[in-house]
């Protein structure tokens, strides 16, 4: 029962110069938030005192997860250029770090959600409504909204030229970071010409609709390319949004520009992903065919699963070993059980099952299952074996498509932990850093401490030939930008090259916004594996990190060896994995797993060689020739398995936690690296 009268916002009810009809925009999987959206529109009546509810249409959104609904179309070019944001939202920095005409691809989010208001022009173009209200489900009316559209729309009727307009009234939007260009049209109203943000709530006519259906494709996200259409359209906008962004619905969209605002250094980590939530599924046991690839194994590693993966040909595992084993991980593959263990398993009540269509126990366990038991078979289309595996864990189906997945050789997901052999190395100790949570890298219970196991084989550099060495000061570039925890921008003018060697310089000659500016080099190809080594004298002083380090986005991986400047008697490495195979959106951690080795000298006094050795399942850091710490497989951390670009740089950290707060006195500071090279 209601407790408050609805208020009327007159601007909604019959006739030629009203809103005769709303369009709802909501996921087929998100019935909570349609149903909120509508008691939010049941607050409302229009000028005949019906309920703004009873002129409320739902209009099913494109879902990004159905790759299908989001492949190629004619209706959206998924290519967009740097230009394109700087028209909506200008900004330097970004200007000076990538040119104009650089290139972005929409994430499948973004292409969905264009998908979506397109098929609602469609709709409104071709309905008898001659205004049209479009929201999407995660918006509020404000307070004093009913009064504000009233008014607003009664001042867009008397403004409205000979075309009949208004064609497009912005009930709701955001201002790009205060940049918007606008031409004031009364105390009510404003006509954009570029710079507003979301596509949260408008008003579009029957003229409009067709004209925006006539100016397609969309290129870019929907609500950027909407800013080339202000004028053609004749836009309006109220002083003040009447409508806003809920601020406590989870939002799925990805964006495409992020990475390169972050490399701008315009956004933060806050502004980024946050680690992937463990999915609690319960137990699972999966069985693959056995394939080149993993993809299954990758496929319940994205759900955000610990995954263990045996070769084959190991003992069958007991009881006891499958629930140590269960303590540790949540996906165990290809494992072999002795009768016990099988039979325990299928008595679990969270037990889940998991065989690829073309697994060799397939039919043994069909026949052995008990009715009841919770299993799925999961076949080769790809959408159908998310799907499948989703429907059984209960989770949400990924917005990318289900993975080819690592090839088997470089056992991605195996245990290459020697258990019980952790003795330091005489001249090294270790200290831990605080480690991320994501369900990528072993939990406290593990215990984890780092590995001084030697590899079986001596470091592969004294086998090869020397003739195999690139150079990577010839074959690498400067880069240009900076990144979230950087208080420096990166500038070829703080490079200097000669005789072999590289010397990046931080000093206090700020650039584009930041108050620092030092150097950064990036190789000009990815390299899958190989030994990078530099003779390095890192710089000195508070604030101040010397990298030497691989990297990749999409999905995030990294290999690093650091110096931080207020103790350069120590070496921070550490790995970042994150699963997928090459284009993933998997980007989450900030702290990977790192720790500190004690190297019993100060690295800033003179020049030592320095080497990362990264193999499938194995990396090995070394010091004038000696192994300093390695990691195999789930050590804590799956091994990187995707192509990585090499980088060296010097820059001034944000966080004092990581290196102190940076002192004028020690600046310039530099480092120097000589014959940084690699050894495919």
């Amino acid at each position: 029962m209601r407790s408050l009268p609805r208020s009327r916002i007159a601007a909604f009810g019959s006739g030629d110069d009203r809103i005769s009809k709303i369009f709802l925009i909501n996921l087929d999987r998100q019935p909570l938030r349609l149903k909120r959206s509508l008691r939010e529109l049941d607050r409302f009546i229009t000028r005949e005192s019906l309920p703004l509810c009873s002129i409320t249409r739902r209009i099913s959104a494109i879902d990004a997860r159905d790759g299908r609904a989001v492949a190629a179309t004619s209706d959206v070019d998924p290519i967009y250029r740097v230009g394109d944001q700087l028209h909506v939202q200008p900004d330097v920095r970004l200007e000076n770090c990538f040119p104009s005409e650089q290139a972005i691809r929409m994430t499948p989010q973004e292409v969905a959600v264009a998908r979506s208001h397109i098929e609602v022009w469609k709709t409104v173009a071709s309905g008898p409504a001659g205004f049209s209200l479009i929201l999407e489900d995660d918006v509020y009316f404000a307070f004093g909204a009913a009064k504000a559209i009233t008014r607003s729309w009664e001042e867009a009727i008397r403004h409205r030229g000979s075309s009949g307009g208004p064609h497009l009234l912005y009930l709701s939007y955001e201002d790009a970071g205060g940049t918007a260009e606008r031409t004031e049209v009364s105390s009510l109203l404003f006509r954009p010409v570029r710079g507003l943000w979301f596509l949260s709530g408008y008003v579009l006519s029957r003229e409009g609709a067709e004209a925006l259906l006539r100016a397609m494709p969309v290129v870019g996200p929907v609500d950027m390319w909407m800013n080339f259409r202000f004028s053609e359209i004749d836009a309006l906008a109220l002083a003040s949004p009447a409508i806003l962004q809920r601020g406590d619905s989870d939002s799925a969209n990805s964006y495409s520009v992020l990475p390169y605002l972050a490399r701008a250094g315009i956004v933060d980590e806050r502004s980024g992903p946050v680690a992937i939530t463990r999915q609690h599924v319960g137990r699972v046991l999966a069985w693959s065919a056995r394939g080149e690839h993993e993809g299954l194994a990758m496929a319940l590693s994205m759900l955000g699963l610990r995954v263990l993966v045996f070769k084959g040909g190991e003992d069958a595992l007991s009881e006891e070993a499958l629930v140590r084993l269960w303590a540790e991980f949540d996906a165990v593959v290809d494992a072999s059980l002795t009768p016990t263990a099988l039979h325990a398993a299928l008595e679990h009540a969270d037990a889940r099952f998991v065989l690829d269509s073309f697994a060799p126990e397939r039919r043994d366990f069909e026949l052995l299952a008990p009715s009841g038991t919770a299993f799925c078979v999961v076949n080769d289309e790809s959408r159908e074996r998310w799907r499948a595996l989703c429907e059984l864990l209960a989770v949400e189906i990924p917005v990318d498509a289900f993975p080819v997945g690592a090839k088997r050789y470089q056992e991605v997901f195996r245990d290459g932990r020697r258990r019980g052999e952790r003795a330091s190395f005489a001249r090294s100790s270790f200290t831990l850093n605080p480690m991320d949570s994501s369900p990528w890298i072993l939990p406290p219970s593990s215990k984890w401490s780092p590995s001084s196991q030697r590899p079986r084989a001596s470091p592969l550099v004294a086998a090869q030939s020397s003739t195999k060495r690139l150079s990577l000061l010839s074959a690498s570039h400067a880069t240009v930008g900076t990144f979230p925890g950087s208080l420096a921008w990166f500038s070829p003018k703080s490079i200097t090259h000669g005789d072999g060697e590289v010397q990046l310089t931080l000093s206090e000659l700020g650039e584009s916004g930041r108050r620092y500016r030092s150097g950064a080099l990036a190789s000009s190809n990815d390299f899958l594996y190989g030994r990078f080594e530099a003779d390095i004298r890192p710089a000195a002083g508070a604030g101040l990190v010397t990298g030497f380090f691989l990297h990749r986005d999409n999905p995030r991986q990294e290999i690093d060896l650091e110096f931080v400047g207020d103790n350069t008697r120590r070496l921070l490495v550490n790995v970042y994995f994150n699963p997928g195979d090459n284009g993933a959106t998997m980007s989450f951690g900030y702290r990977g797993s790192p720790c500190y080795i004690d190297l019993g000298f100060d690295a800033a006094d003179s020049f030592h060689r320095y080497a990362i050795e990264w193999r499938p399942g194995y990396i090995a850091w070394s010091v004038d020739g000696l192994i300093v710490h390695e990691r195999f497989n789930w050590d804590p951390t799956p091994i990187p398995h995707l192509p990585m670009r090499f980088h060296l740089n010097l820059w001034a950290a944000r966080s004092t936690d990581l290196a102190g707060r940076i002192r004028p006195e020690v600046l310039p500071a530099t480092s120097i690296f000589r014959e940084p090279s690699v050894e495919p």
